[in-house]
């Protein structure tokens, strides 16, 4: 018995319209858990990464560990460190989010102590000459003119968390790898390609907003020349 000519279903095509009707509210939590398990990833991340870069940059002997360290984070595969990770948290969204958190460190760090590096030491000079002390010259000079170079790290590392997300399926918290992951197991066409497509919309919408926000904190570079 063949399938009906109108139910992509049964037929299970590629693109099927009946899928996104059907399944509305799986496709709806599912990308709600991605974007959540990549909010929080990213921001733990930040808050991590920031007095990282701050030791970094204000000890010198500190600068080589705190690098070499999250270097060799970034380097272990994703599946051996869930694994690792498996005995500590075992399976629960705190396992996603901590890799999460270990990949993202090498980005954010790298690029926030870049940032701090190439604030100009006139500037520095001018401020303190002005009577800012460390922690005003900190927040009001250093990390703002550090914006542009924290922000892109902060771009690349959404945009990675997005895609490892899906990783997590093999726990049960991928978002929209689970999707993916079931769909692969069953052939299902329609499943896997449009979660497929809605990861790359989550990654460039990612990147579009962070851009955005960047641009808005920092107005005066724009207006350069």
């Amino acid at each position: 018995m063949t399938a009906p000519p109108d139910d992509c279903l049964a037929r299970n095509e590629w693109l099927c319209g009946a899928y996104l009707s059907s399944r509305r509210e799986i496709l709806r939590d599912a990308l709600v858990q991605h974007i959540q398990l990549t909010t929080v990833s990213v921001l733990i991340g930040l808050a991590v990464a920031v007095p990282l870069a701050l030791a970094a940059r204000r000890w010198r002997w500190a600068a080589g560990p705190v690098l070499g360290l999250t270097t060799v984070l970034y380097t272990v595969p994703s599946l051996a460190m869930f694994s690792l990770l498996l005995p500590v948290y075992g399976l629960s969204a705190s396992l996603v989010v901590t890799g999460l958190v270990l990949y993202s460190l090498t980005l954010l760090v790298r690029n926030i102590l870049a940032g701090l590096r190439a604030v100009p030491e006139e500037t520095r000079q001018a401020a303190r000459g002005m009577g800012y002390g460390p922690l005003r010259l900190l927040l009001t000079v250093e990390l703002p003119l550090a914006l542009p170079a924290a922000m892109a790290g902060v771009r690349i590392a959404a945009v990675s968390a997005v895609s490892l997300v899906t990783v997590g399926a093999i726990v049960g918290y991928g978002g929209l790898g689970n999707l993916i992951y079931s769909g692969m197991n069953t052939y299902f066409k329609a499943q896997v390609l449009t979660a497929s497509v809605l990861c790359v919309l989550v990654a460039v919408a990612a990147d579009l907003l962070l851009l955005l926000v960047q641009r808005l904190l920092t107005p005066w570079t724009r207006t350069r020349s």
